[in-house]
C-alpha cells in the first residue's frame, strides 16, 4: 500500500518508508513537530527531515485539544512567544495553502473574585505593555458578547468582569495538522507514520542515531516534540526533564444551532466553552490531579466542569454529551515550556507546553527549528531554556495557565 501513496491524487502527503539517514529527524508527527519540519525547509533550507510518529499523524495531543488560541499571557518572554504565533497564526492559512478554519471571535477569562478582579486587570495593563491586543469588560459588557453567558448576582461564583482578547479565537485542530504534513511534503519532508523510536545511538555526548520500530537511522540532529511522552524519550537518551504527565480531559455535545459567539474561559472554575464550526459545544476543564500516559481521565472532573458549565451556562442544562477524551499534558515547575538544548549534543526538546501547546504551534515551530538549524536558541525561546531551572530564572505562567486552553 505504501507504494500505492506517492501516485494517489486523493492523499495530501507521500507515506514513504525511513530512509537509511536524515540530516535532522524529528520525534513526534503532531502540531509542534510538523511545523519544526516545515520551519527547517521554509527558513533554513534543511529539507532531508524525518519525522517520526509511533501511531498515526497527528493522532496524540494535536486530536485531543480544545483548540483555542490566544496570547494575553502576563510575563513578557510568554507574551513575545503566544503573540509571534499569534501572528504567524494569522497568515497561516494563506501561506499554506489550506482553509483550516481559523475564526478570530475573541477569547474571554472570567473573574468571579476581587482576587480574579486583580489579577485579570494586572494582565490586561502588562498585555497593553506588551503591544497585545487586551481589554478589561465589566459583566454587562461581557453578556453583551456572550448573551447566553449568567451574569446574576445569586451565584456560587458570579461573573465580576473578564480580560478579552479579540483577535483571539480558534482553529480546526486535525486541518492545522493536514496543512503543515501537506506543505512539508511538497518541500521534500518524509513524514513516517507507526515508527516508534525505541532508543538513541551516541557517540559520547553527541547523538547519531534513532533506533526505531522500523530500524536505525543515522542523523546529526534530533528534536523531540513528543509532548506528555518527552520524559521517555529525555530517559531513553541519557537525562531527566523537570516534567510531569496527567491525563486531560474534554468533550463535545450533540450539534446545536449557532449559541455561542466567542470563547469563554474561567480558570477560576476550570470549564471553559466555545461552539465548533459543525455547532457541537467543546468543552473542557482541569487536568487530572495524578500522573499517568493514559487517554483517558477520572469522571469526577467531567462532573464538576459539566456542573461550571451549566451554572454559567443555564441554556446548556438539556444538551447531551457526545464523547469525551483525554490527552496527555507535559507540565514543568512554572507552568512554561521547555525549547531549549539538552545535555546530549545536537539534541534539542520542545516540551512542558502544559495546556497551551496548540495555541504556540507555529511560534514553537519557528523558534525550535532555528534552535536546531544554528545550535543556537532563538531570542523568542532563549528564556525557555532548561537551565533554568537551576539558575531559579522562571517564568511562572500559573496564573494564565491553570485549566486547558
Amino acid at each position: 500500500m505504501a507504494d500505492l501513496l506517492p501516485e494517489h491524487p486523493d492523499f495530501l502527503w507521500h507515506n514513504p518508508d525511513p530512509k537509511p539517514s536524515y540530516d535532522a529527524v524529528i520525534v513526534g508527527g503532531g502540531g509542534h513537530g510538523l511545523a519544526t519540519a516545515y520551519y527547517l525547509a521554509k527558513n533554513h533550507g534543511i529539507t532531508n527531515v524525518a519525522v517520526l510518529e509511533r501511531g498515526w499523524l497527528a493522532g496524540g495531543n494535536m486530536a485531543r485539544n480544545t483548540t483555542i488560541i490566544r496570547s494575553n499571557y502576563l510575563w513578557d518572554e510568554s507574551a513575545a512567544m503566544y503573540e509571534h504565533s499569534l501572528k504567524l497564526w494569522e497568515g497561516l492559512p494563506e501561506e499554506l495553502e489550506y482553509d483550516f478554519l481559523f475564526s478570530q471571535r475573541g477569547v474571554m477569562n472570567l473573574a468571579h473574585t476581587l482576587g480574579d478582579v486583580r489579577e485579570s486587570v494586572r494582565r490586561v495593563n502588562a498585555n497593553k505593555l506588551n503591544g497585545i491586543d487586551a481589554e478589561w469588560i465589566d459583566p454587562q459588557q461581557v453578556k453583551e458578547l456572550c448573551p447566553i453567558i449568567n451574569i446574576d448576582d445569586d451565584l456560587r461564583y458570579p461573573v465580576m468582569g473578564a480580560t478579552y482578547q479579540p483577535r483571539a479565537g480558534i482553529a480546526k485542530h486535525d486541518h492545522v495538522a493536514w496543512a503543515f504534513a501537506r506543505k512539508c511534503d511538497e518541500m521534500g519532508v518524509d513524514i513516517i507514520q507507526n515508527c516508534e523510536v525505541t532508543g538513541f545511538v551516541k557517540d559520547g555526548d553527541r547523538v547519531v542515531a534513532v533506533e526505531t520500530s522500523r530500524g536505525r537511522i543515522s542523523t546529526g540532529k534530533v528534536g523531540l516534540c513528543a509532548a506528555g511522552h518527552s520524559s521517555v524519550l529525555a530517559e531513553l537518551a541519557g537525562f531527566r526533564l523537570p516534567i510531569q504527565s496527567h491525563p486531560l480531559q474534554a468533550l463535545v455535545s450533540e450539534l446545536h444551532e449557532k449559541v455561542h459567539p466567542t470563547v469563554v474561559m474561567s480558570n477560576h472554575v476550570h470549564v471553559y466553552v466555545s461552539q465548533a464550526h459543525k455547532g457541537e459545544l467543546v468543552m473542557g476543564a482541569g487536568v487530572d490531579a495524578y500522573n499517568g500516559y493514559g487517554q483517558r481521565g477520572a469522571f469526577h472532573v467531567i462532573e464538576e466542569q459539566m456542573a461550571a458549565a451549566v451554572e454559567l451556562f443555564p441554556v446548556f442544562a438539556r444538551a447531551h454529551v457526545l464523547r469525551t477524551w483525554g490527552g496527555i499534558v507535559d507540565i514543568t515547575l512554572d507552568a512554561s515550556p521547555i525549547v531549549s538544548k539538552t545535555p546530549v549534543e545536537q539534541m534539542y526538546v520542545n516540551c512542558g507546553w502544559g495546556t497551551g501547546g496548540f495555541k504556540g504551534t507555529p511560534g514553537a515551530g519557528y523558534s525550535f527549528a532555528h534552535t536546531i538549524a544554528t545550535d543556537e536558541p532563538h531570542p523568542l525561546n532563549e528564556p525557555f531554556c532548561l537551565e533554568r531551572f537551576e539558575t531559579g530564572v522562571l517564568i511562572d505562567e500559573h496564573g494564565a495557565a491553570a485549566v486547558a486552553h
